[in-house]
């Protein structure tokens, strides 16, 4: 398979009609595909958001990441539409399950679609791919340290920020979940609660935690990358995404 691709800044159609700005990159074959949704952490739609979109499309899947800070800050930098988005509260938990749900509509919409859609989302987006997986008919969920999923946010955090434990039986698809075990946010003691909650409901789901690495252990620009936790974990994604999109 040639991993060339293409990658353009596209519009979506999002929460409530509205019309939102989105990164999407898909391979150039005439072949079947699923779609991946990317949902960007909370520091914004960034450059390193767009390589994840872009690595996916390289290992076959057409991928769309939408700009979820669209409204409060359009055409801002990453920075500073990350901020506006704080100073509102963050984004509703409603507005996110719309926009993720138009992201996949819109996939399904591109020729060679095989009608399979995966969501991934780091950090914040971690928690709003398990919301989403709970709220949408989703094929495959990848949470890669997904924070207060379980425990209640910090002071400082934004206000939309509240747990999802209680939607784990609304859970709709088999659940990759990536964690440090390191990690404060979520600890070691929030994955093995979410893990029991899956259990208790028999809900498909695989679990990893990485010795030595904490939070952010996949940002490679970022000192708290640790590269052999996150190249085992992409192994584990592609894998998991090839076991489940593929048609």
């Amino acid at each position: 398979m040639s991993d060339e691709i293409t990658a353009a800044t596209v519009t979506i159609t999002g929460h409530g009609g509205d019309e939102i700005e989105a990164y999407l990159a898909r391979p150039t074959g005439p072949q079947a595909r699923g779609g991946v949704v990317v949902i960007h952490h909370m520091p914004g739609y960034d450059a390193s958001t767009k390589e994840i979109v872009r690595r996916f499309a390289a290992a076959g899947y057409a991928a769309v990441c939408p700009n979820l800070y669209t409204r409060e800050a359009p055409g801002a930098s990453p920075d500073d539409a990350a901020a506006a988005a704080r100073a509102s509260g963050g984004v509703p938990d409603e507005r996110l399950v719309g926009d993720v749900d138009g992201a996949a509509r819109y996939l399904n919409g591109l020729d060679g679609a095989n009608g399979k859609i995966g969501v991934i989302g780091f950090c914040s987006g971690g928690r709003q791919t398990f919301l989403s997986a709970c709220s949408l008919r989703i094929d495959a969920a990848v949470d890669c340290y997904g924070a207060f999923v379980v425990n209640e946010p910090p002071a400082g955090m934004p206000a939309s920020m509240k747990p999802l434990l209680g939607l784990a039986p609304d859970l709709s698809c088999p659940l990759l979940g990536l964690f440090g075990a390191d990690d404060k946010f979520p600890a070691p003691d929030e994955v093995a609660i979410l893990a029991a909650e899956l259990d208790k409901f028999g809900k498909t789901h695989e679990f990893h935690s990485y010795e030595g690495a904490g939070h952010a252990f996949f940002a490679v620009d970022r000192p708290s990358y640790r590269p052999e936790a996150a190249v085992d974990g992409w192994q584990k994604i592609l894998g998991f995404y090839g076991r489940h999109l593929n048609a």
